[in-house]
């Protein structure tokens, strides 16, 4: 990678202070990675240093800077406010090149985690049998249906690669259902074990209102055995992941966000219609393909893991639950 370029990776950032901790510390072991490599940190919200100026701290001495979303599910954050940023450095900055990946996303590699997690809780349990083990994917939800669409297809792949009768989607906010309420579906179809796997890379409020959530669960459903996965950050996968982002692998058809330069973003701009503060909702009609690109999953073995632009369908963008 050329000396004069800058990684930066984006956060969501957490109200609570250890998640925001975590991805810096994350941050530093990718540091030790690549010593060569230069990479700073900046967050959505939440933090102290947000997009403006860490865009500003990566242009220093650089003469491109390689912005990375460091979130799982592209929805309001990856889709607004990071490509309305860009465009401000871009015009702070004139001297330097700013380029910009995909979002982490939900292909092989979050996949292979979540595999790795359900075969872990599957030795934990007493009696690991699939048949009568029903597995949760707990995201954190968002209003935007390409964003949640992501996830049902991690659905569905587990469900081809595995024996489990029952693998269910819940939210912790935002959409529906809730945990609470696909648990008790699943108890009441014959599930005696039930493995619950939260899609998040680091700690945060929501994880801890997660644990609590299966806490209670416990003594509402003794007779049956709960399996809870941890968040997933700093599993070696995630930065292979982001080593392929630095690589350009995402980067042959340009360095263009589902958003960015979108007619519908650029019209909501030139009417001040996107508010930073997050009291706005903002609703596009468009949708940029992750729900509707006509991925055939019949085949257990058979995955197509690319990406289409439909601007077909309407979503409504979510700014305040993204993973």
């Amino acid at each position: 990678m050329d000396l004069n370029t800058t990684l930066l990776l984006v956060g969501h950032g957490s109200r609570n202070r250890e998640g925001n901790k975590e991805i810096l510390h994350f941050a530093a072991q990718w540091r030790e990675r690549h010593p060569e490599w230069r990479i700073e940190v900046c967050f959505i919200e939440h933090a102290e240093v947000l997009l403006d100026e860490g865009l500003d701290r990566a242009a220093r001495g650089a003469t491109r800077v390689l912005t990375i979303p460091f979130i799982l599910n592209a929805a309001g954050h990856v889709k607004m406010e990071l490509p309305a940023a860009l465009g401000r450095a871009r015009e702070r900055h004139p001297e330097v090149q700013f380029d910009v990946t995909r979002h982490l996303g939900m292909g092989r590699e979050i996949f292979a985690v979540l595999q790795a997690r359900l075969e872990q809780l599957m030795k934990e349990l007493a009696v690991p049998a699939p048949e009568n083990t029903g597995v949760i994917l707990l995201g954190r939800g968002s209003s935007d249906a390409g964003a949640n669409g992501e996830l049902a297809r991690m659905a569905r792949w587990i469900f081809e690669a595995h024996e489990h009768e029952l693998v269910d989607l819940a939210f912790t906010g935002v959409t529906w259902p809730r945990l609470e309420t696909v648990v008790q579906r699943q108890v009441k179809l014959g599930m005696m074990q039930i493995c619950i796997i939260p899609v998040y890379l680091f700690t945060g409020v929501l994880m801890e209102r997660i644990k609590a959530q299966v806490e209670r669960l416990q003594r509402q459903y003794p007779q049956v055995a709960f399996a809870q996965a941890g968040h997933f950050g700093f599993d070696p996968l995630i930065f292979d992941l982001l080593d392929a982002r630095v690589a350009g692998r995402e980067l042959e058809e340009g360095s263009l966000l589902e958003c960015d330069g979108c007619k519908y973003r650029l019209a909501a701009e030139d009417e001040h219609l996107h508010d930073h503060s997050h009291t706005a909702t903002h609703e596009h009609g468009h949708e940029h393909g992750h729900g509707g690109c006509g991925h055939q999953h019949g085949a257990k073995h058979d995955h197509d893991h690319g990406h289409c632009h439909d601007h077909g369908d309407n979503h409504a963008h979510d700014h305040h639950s993204h993973g």
